[in-house]
Formats: C-alpha cells, sequence, structure tokens
C-alpha cells in the first residue's frame, strides 16, 4: 500500500472516531443537563392536580361537615394513602384542618404559604424537600373561595424522571471510543515506526556506506511505496556513483600508463637522435653516404617524436571537446591520391605486399585533409606494427550508398577476441597475441582519436579481424 493511501485511510479513521468522542461527549453533557431541569410546567402541574384532585374535591363535598371527626378521620385516611400531606387554611390563615393534628387551629402566613405555581413553589423549597403547593377550595353553588388547601408533595412527583440507561449507554459508548481511538493510535505509531522510521534510518546508513565509498552494498526494500521509489533511487545513484569511480580510477590508471608509455616513446627516438647528433658533431661518419643515412635515421625518429606529439595534442582537444575540424569540399581523387603516395614507399621499404586502388572514385566530398589523412596514417601505422616481412596491406576504395569508402586491410597478426570491444577506447593498448610479440607499441590513443574525426565529418567507422589473418578496417564519409 502506499504511504500517502495509508495516512489518508489512517487520518479518514481517526478523524471519524474523534467527530463520535466529541457527539457523545455533546450528548452527555445535554442529556445531564436536561436531567437537571424540571419538566414543562403545565404537564407536571396536570399530574400534582390529578394526585390531589380525589381529595380536593372530598374537602369541598364535605366542607359543612368538617366539624365531625369521622369525617376528619376519614380525610386524613385518604390522604396518607396517597402519600400526601394537606393542610386546610381558611381566608384568614387559620388552619382549620390538616394531616398533622397538632397544627390544627393555629394560623399561617398566607404571603409566605400560599403557592399556586410551581414556580414559586421550587423557588421557596429547600434542595431534595418536598413542594408545598396551594389550591383554592371554592363554594360549589355560587363558586366563590372559600379557603386554600395546602398540600405537601414530594419532588418526585414533579421533577421529569432520568433515564439512567440513557446515561450509562452514552458514557460507555464514550469509553469505548475513547479506548479504540487509543488502540487505533498505538498501532498508528507502530506502523509508522515500521513503515516509515525502520526504513529512513536504514537509508541513512546506506547514505553513510556511500558517502564512505562503500559502493558494493546494495540496498534492497521489499514494498511498492513512497520509500521504496526512495531505496530504488538511492540504489540508482549507488550505481551510477560506483560506475564513475571505477571509471575515474581506470582513467587515472591509464594517464598514469600513457604518460610513463609516451616518456618510454619518446625517450628511445630522442637517445637515438642524441647519438646520431654526437657522432655527426664529432664528425664520426666515414663518407657522404653514411652521413645521409645519419640524417634519413634522425628523420624518421623526428617524425615518431611529431605523431607522439600530435596524438597528445589531438587528445588534449578531445578531452576538452575542442577537437578542430574544418571540412571542405573537395573531390575524392586529389584527396586521397596525395595521402596514398608516400604510403607505397613506406609499406614496401618493410618488406611487405602492398596493394594500391586500382582506381580512385572522383566524387565530391566534405573533408577536412589534414584530420583525415591522420586518421589514414593511424590506420596504416596499425596495420605496419601487426605485420611481419612476407605480410601485405591492401587500401581499396570505392562509392556505396551516397558515402565514400575507404577500406586498410593487413594480413598480419589480427586481434583477439576479447580485445575487439575495447579498441576504440582511449588508453586501451590490445594485448599480445599468440601471434605477436608481447610488447604493443603506441599510446592507445590512435583508434580513439580516429572515430572522433571521423564521426565529426558525419561519417562512420569499423572494423573485422581474426586472430592469425589480419584486420580490416573502414571508414566512410559522406558525398555532398
Amino acid at each position: 500500500m502506499l504511504l500517502h493511501t495509508w495516512s489518508t485511510r489512517w487520518l479518514k479513521a481517526s478523524s471519524v472516531i474523534l467527530l463520535l468522542i466529541l457527539l457523545c461527549s455533546f450528548g452527555l453533557i445535554l442529556h445531564q443537563l436536561s436531567s437537571r431541569s424540571v419538566s414543562g410546567t403545565m404537564p407536571t402541574m396536570n399530574q400534582v392536580r390529578l394526585k390531589v384532585n380525589p381529595l380536593l374535591l372530598e374537602l369541598e363535598q364535605q366542607r359543612s361537615r368538617l366539624h365531625d371527626p369521622a369525617v376528619k378521620e376519614r380525610l386524613r385516611s385518604a390522604a396518607s394513602k396517597q402519600n400526601l400531606a394537606f393542610t386546610y387554611v381558611g381566608l384568614d390563615g387559620t388552619i382549620l384542618l390538616s394531616s398533622t393534628l397538632s397544627s390544627e387551629g393555629t394560623s399561617v402566613n398566607l404571603r409566605s404559604a400560599l403557592h399556586y405555581s410551581l414556580t414559586d413553589a421550587l423557588q421557596a423549597a429547600d434542595e431534595d424537600a418536598s413542594l408545598q403547593l396551594a389550591f383554592p377550595l371554592m363554594d360549589g353553588p355560587d363558586g366563590r373561595q372559600i379557603g386554600n388547601v395546602i398540600f405537601t408533595v414530594p419532588q418526585s412527583l414533579v421533577y421529569a424522571p432520568q433515564s439512567v440507561t440513557w446515561s450509562i449507554f452514552m458514557l460507555g459508548g464514550l469509553v469505548l471510543l475513547i479506548l479504540i481511538l487509543m488502540v487505533l493510535l498505538i498501532r498508528m505509531e507502530r506502523s509508522v515506526k515500521r513503515k516509515m522510521l525502520t526504513p529512513v534510518r536504514h537509508l541513512k546508513h546506506h547514505a553513510e556506506s556511500i558517502l564512505k565509498g562503500k559502493y558494493d552494498e546494495q540496498i534492497q526494500y521489499n514494498h511498492s511505496d513512497e520509500i521504496g521509489e526512495l531505496y530504488a533511487m538511492l540504489d540508482l545513484m549507488r550505481l551510477e556513483i560506483m560506475h564513475l569511480s571505477r571509471q575515474r580510477i581506470r582513467q587515472e590508471k591509464a594517464q598514469k600508463e600513457l604518460i610513463t608509455n609516451i616518456s618510454h616513446d619518446l625517450k628511445t627516438p630522442i637517445t637515438t637522435l642524441k647519438a646520431y647528433i654526437e657522432a655527426i658533431s664529432e664528425g664520426l661518419y666515414t663518407d657522404e653516404q653514411t652521413l645521409k643515412e645519419y640524417i634519413e635515421i634522425m628523420h624518421i625518429h623526428t617524425d615518431k617524436i611529431a605523431r607522439l606529439i600530435e596524438d597528445l595534442l589531438v587528445h588534449a582537444l578531445h578531452e576538452l571537446g575542442q577537437i578542430s575540424v574544418e571540412p571542405q569540399e573537395l573531390y575524392s581523387r586529389t584527396v586521397f591520391g596525395k595521402m596514398l603516395k608516400p604510403i607505397a614507399h613506406i609499406v614496401r621499404s618493410r618488406e611487405l605486399t602492398y596493394e594500391e586502388p586500382e582506381v580512385i572514385p572522383n566524387v565530391l566530398i566534405r573533408i577536412d585533409p589534414v584530420r583525415i589523412e591522420q586518421v589514414v596514417d593511424n590506420l596504416v601505422s596499425n596495420a605496419l606494427k601487426h605485420t611481419t616481412p612476407g605480410d601485405s596491406i591492401r587500401i581499396n576504395a570505392e562509392v556505396n550508398s551516397g558515402q565514400f569508402t575507404l577500406t586498410i586491410a593487413d594480413s598480419g597478426q589480427g586481434m583477439r577476441a576479447q580485445d575487439m570491444p575495447f579498441i576504440f577506447e582511449r588508453y586501451f593498448r590490445g594485448g599480445p597475441s599468440s601471434f605477436s610479440t608481447p610488447v604493443q607499441e603506441g599510446t592507445g590513443l590512435g583508434l580513439s582519436i580516429c572515430k572522433s574525426i571521423i564521426e565529426a565529418h558525419g561519417g562512420q567507422i569499423h572494423f573485422s579481424s581474426k586472430a592469425g589473418q589480419g584486420t580490416v578496417f573502414q571508414f566512410s564519409l559522406p558525398l555532398c
């Protein structure tokens, strides 16, 4: 479950329970307030009238015989059966008849003793005391008031009965909802700890491991939620950092090897040049022919040094993204004729068979002659390095599918299968095959530079090779 959905469900459940708790609390408060209030005056006074009406009618009927002890006793007995106490007071305040014998003949203060309304009776009564309500006693024939009857009634007759069951139900529901909310909050706390806090702590541990350079520790999380997405992104970042770190280490190692190789490759021709210069300056040559041979050897080593420096320069420009290619619209026969002409002498001087193109197609192409000549020189130099006397080097030019294609093939040592995926990578120097000498010359930059130059022209370069049978390089340039 996604954390957003999970948190929304928990929030909704908590909100509903809180709302129910508030409603139960409000209902319980209202019930308590209403239970302490008096029910409607008229319905309650009617209940009192129904209670006292039989005795009141008896008093009206027997008003002329109230001096008879038997009538008095009957009235007192009727009041006792109904759990009532009464006092019959004359208009002057004299008690004419009462449930209490000792009070007869005394008088009361009519102003304070007569309460015709329920409100007045409640105000005059003490808490939990009985209420004294007065009812006028009327003369039947002419309807005039002849006295008042004061009834003493219990407050339970006036107050509406309290619903204890409802209070218990509301209070029980409130307690139950509070317990449910507590359980919900405890489960939420555990879920938050399990689904969020613990994974975040583990994530912090993994981040610290990455910071310390421990890239091999795999980050695992088995849930498809927001935390899982964060784990996945961190693991991708770990892999990317690990790749970049290893690439940086390889490049640093390759650059150190490059410096070592170039230092070695420069040391040999410089040492040779120094030796021949000293020999010439000391006059150690015997004749002019020997001097020419010395100069020729010096020229070869000078060219080698120039090529190494040019490779370094192009490599530096390539690293900075500033390798310059200035293509011009030129005819292919003119350009490649000049490039390929010196190659024949160099190849044959190595006791190799050279097969030059029969005809170079004369098509218009966009080409930087200087950079393409550098590509051709690199490819021919590679072919020379991996051939021995008796092998052959073949160059062919043709036009196919709107592309001018130049092929440089040799019948030399070929490449190892494990080296083929990496030959266009910078600093890569193929290992020795069973057909070659252990030492591989070069900086490992040549083919990488060739690829960059051809791609800058909008062309392509590819190769095929088989160990012991030779290598074929082809590059193509688009026609205008």
